[in-house]
């Protein structure tokens, strides 16, 4: 079994996603080979808060342009998880 803190790598905090928080829900970047139930469990051990439900999306790479004298490139993949909270549920270090 995974460590919890390995799980969850940061919070995502756009502009959409803290519309979302409206919605009691949040956003994370999770590692690439993880599942809805290692993210539910993992946010309900950390944030000790109920989970209602977990979608993930798997981001793809972006071409990057190349600027005055760089060589062109890729941004970073990465696995997202939107998770959903209990009515009235907050989690408090994520508020802004």
């Amino acid at each position: 079994m995974k460590n919890f803190n390995d799980i969850l790598i940061k919070p995502i905090i756009t502009e959409k996603s803290t519309n979302l928080k409206e919605q009691d829900c949040y956003s994370f970047v999770v590692d690439k080979n993880t599942n809805k139930i290692e993210v539910k469990q993992a946010v309900e051990k950390i944030f000790k808060v109920d989970v209602i439900s977990v979608n993930i999306i798997c981001v793809k790479s972006k071409r990057k342009k190349p600027s005055h004298r760089r060589r062109e490139g890729f941004t970073a993949s990465y696995k997202k998880a939107i998770v959903k909270l209990k009515k009235g549920s907050k989690i408090a270090s994520l508020e802004v």
